[in-house]
């Protein structure tokens, strides 16, 4: 089985972490990428820079609250390219707030979900990701 190749956009260490141990408990054979802010995030998705030798991802995992440029602006750049408007970006924030779910899907988001503050209610959202997008969903190659 070909593993799935997942780029996380995180700043938060601790999410990244609980992010990186909920995948490794996967069924689904993953590669995970981090990057840890908005213009890395760009550079990786197209292939610029250090970054040029990159797998491109088979799915985003994006925070809004990003340093440099912002999850919406990343968001908004992405579903803007004809060539990677089809990888789905899952937009995962803390933030609640109307404003954002609806930028983001103004923009394209292919889900939001609202990170959950209890360390075992993340982990949980992070396996129903892997269980709706890498085992039931049939994602674009």
């Amino acid at each position: 089985m070909k593993k799935m190749h997942i780029l996380l956009v995180e700043d938060n260490e601790g999410d990244i972490l609980l992010t990186k141990e909920a995948f490794e408990e996967s069924k689904i054979p993953t590669q995970l990428s981090v990057v840890k802010n908005g213009e890395d995030a760009l550079s990786f998705i197209f292939k610029e820079g250090r970054f040029e030798n990159e797998k491109r991802p088979d799915l985003i995992l994006l925070d809004i609250n990003l340093p440099i440029k912002n999850g919406h602006q990343v968001l908004k750049e992405i579903k803007s390219d004809d060539d990677k408007r089809n990888i789905p970006v899952i937009i995962l924030s803390t933030s609640d707030s109307q404003k954002d779910i609806n930028l983001a899907y103004f923009n394209y988001a292919n889900s939001y979900i609202t990170k959950p503050l209890d360390m075992e209610e993340f982990l949980e959202a992070i396996q129903k990701i892997e269980e709706f997008w890498l085992e039931l969903v049939k994602l674009s190659k």
